[in-house]
């Protein structure tokens, strides 16, 4: 009974805190996890176990696959040469980094203990990065690169702490086989992410029936990343593949009303989920240090100090060159691709926030190895891990709202352009349809009429947008002839159905289900002023 009432206190703290994070625009996994920390100073309060294996399996798998299911696959593959550094270059050079440090620093420690410290706090978390950037106003590409980055980089990192683990627990560790191993691990996790989305894609074609498809897009991330990690081979880029997959195709793949139904299914998940995983990782530090000694507490702050400062550096000093090198020395690169501002490589080098996947890496390192010695510096890994994880969250996402501000980084109004863009295109098809209809067969009844009229109305609206080089003001905006009316119309609607089912002559289901039509049409009516 305690672990349910303690799990709806963390749900309150959730919430509550979400609506402090919006009124004083902080991004709100930093308020989470010190929350969190706060929470674990509690006396009484009973500890909330955090079993690392069963994060990874159900945290991680529904969080990157909504993630990549809206990604866009236009800019990802746009991108693709800076994720490619990011993930791959970037996290490898950071994981050397931190090992050679760690490896001086710390008294004892071996090389392949330093190496799994180096894997677990190299790949910046795709949580973390999209739970603080999705609140503020940047040029899409800077997130675009990050959340790519984000997605691919902890297949890299994990490869490299498996092998690191295996290293230290029986002993051996044969670096051309770990190489080769590699791309195999990562080209096999490719590939059962593309027979997932295959076949889910085939199914989904032949459904309609909005429960059972959520089920199935529910269980898509694990049924991808379980195989995957059976096969020793990569579960992340299994559920990566698969939700990039299916994200290209769902807009022809499913019907309008399970679309609707799915999105908010899926937003409702990720923002629980979020919610939980940042006020579990602020909640493990009696676990963090319940295995440090007491008289070594100034020399492990030192080490975290240079540990995290070697993670934020290397990110910062890796950046850069990656941006404009390559184009200093490629024409073609240049020519496609011109220089960025360096206020956006400033918000790149300054977004490495780590998360849940390094704190889980963390503890789940074995306790002993093959031959029952204890593991090597296990808890100092722990230690310097959360550590990691606290300053790059905190400390970075805190700052980066006002680098952000400082540096006069704005929406670059991309997304809202193509919208528009979008928008003209489809409503001047649907006009062109409808004239035919009107030419073909004579047609001038009221109702094709009115029809014709709308979607006339509609592009006057986004032709008059898209002159403006400011926000529109929407009493400028030219009116529909009947929009006014229709909302007045459909308020009425409303009100009526409230008093049907006030009166008992309709239940509550009938209520709700014609208020969902109401509401679809109270939102194109809005969707069409814009």
């Amino acid at each position: 009974m305690v672990e349910i009432e303690l799990i709806c206190l963390l749900l309150m703290v959730v919430a509550a805190l979400d609506i402090v994070a919006r009124k004083a625009g902080l991004p709100y996994p930093v308020l989470l996890v010190l929350s969190g920390l706060v929470l674990s100073l509690v006396p009484h309060l009973p500890h909330v176990g955090f079993d690392p294996e069963l994060a990874l399996l159900v945290f991680l798998p529904p969080l990157l696959y909504p993630a990549a299911l809206f990604t866009s696959w236009r800019d990802f593959r746009r991108n693709l040469r800076p994720i490619a550094l990011l993930a791959i270059g970037l996290v490898l050079t950071t994981t050397v980094a931190v090992a050679w440090l760690a490896h001086a620093m710390i008294p004892g420690l071996p090389w392949a203990s330093a190496l799994i410290l180096g894997a677990i706090v190299s790949p910046p978390d795709a949580i973390a990065a999209t739970a603080v950037l999705q609140r503020m106003k940047i040029p899409r590409r800077i997130v675009a690169v990050l959340e790519g980055e984000s997605l691919v980089n902890d297949s890299i990192a994990l490869v490299v702490y498996r092998f690191g683990v295996g290293a230290v627990v029986t002993g051996s560790f044969s670096l051309p086989a770990a190489v080769l191993k590699l791309p195999v691990v990562g080209l096999g996790g490719v590939l059962i992410g593309w027979l997932v989305g295959v076949a889910v894609h085939w199914l989904q074609r032949r459904l309609d029936d909005p429960p059972v498809q959520i089920t199935i897009s529910l269980l898509t991330p694990f049924v991808a990343y379980l195989p995957a990690e059976r096969l020793g081979l990569s579960g992340v880029l299994a559920v990566v593949t698969s939700g990039l997959y299916i994200g290209w195709r769902s807009p022809m793949m499913v019907t309008a009303r399970t679309r609707l139904e799915l999105s908010a299914f899926w937003r409702m998940v990720v923002f629980l989920l979020n919610g939980i995983i940042f006020i579990l990782i602020g909640l493990q530090l009696p676990a963090v240090v319940g295995g440090l000694r007491a008289d070594s507490w100034f020399a492990l702050l030192l080490d975290a100090a240079a540990v995290s400062g070697t993670v934020v550096l290397t990110r910062i000093l890796w950046v850069f060159p990656a941006t404009y090198l390559p184009r200093l020395i490629s024409k073609r690169i240049r020519a496609r691709d011109p220089y960025p501002a360096w206020q956006s490589v400033a918000i790149l080098a300054w977004s490495g926030m780590r998360g849940v996947v390094s704190l889980a890496a963390a503890l789940a390192l074995p306790l002993s190895t093959a031959a029952e010695a204890p593991f090597p510096g296990r808890d100092e890994i722990i230690f310097l891990s959360f550590c990691v994880i606290l300053v790059t969250l905190v400390f970075q996402g805190l700052t980066l709202p006002l680098l952000v501000r400082a540096l006069g980084i704005a929406d670059d109004g991309e997304s809202h352009r193509e919208e528009r863009i979008a928008r003209q295109k489809a409503n001047q098809a649907a006009l062109a349809y409808v004239e035919t209809l009107v030419d073909k067969s004579g047609n001038h009844t009221n109702r094709v009429v009115r029809l014709r009229d709308e979607y006339r109305d509609r592009l006057a609206q986004l032709e008059y947008c898209s002159e403006l080089t400011t926000e529109p003001d929407p009493a400028k905006l030219p009116a529909s002839h009947f929009n006014h009316l229709v909302r007045k119309a459909l308020q009425v609607e409303r009100q009526k159905l409230v008093e049907l089912r006030n009166q008992h002559h309709i239940n509550d289901e009938t209520l709700r289900m014609v208020q969902r039509d109401i509401d679809l049409a109270e939102a194109r009516i809005v969707e069409a002023d814009y």
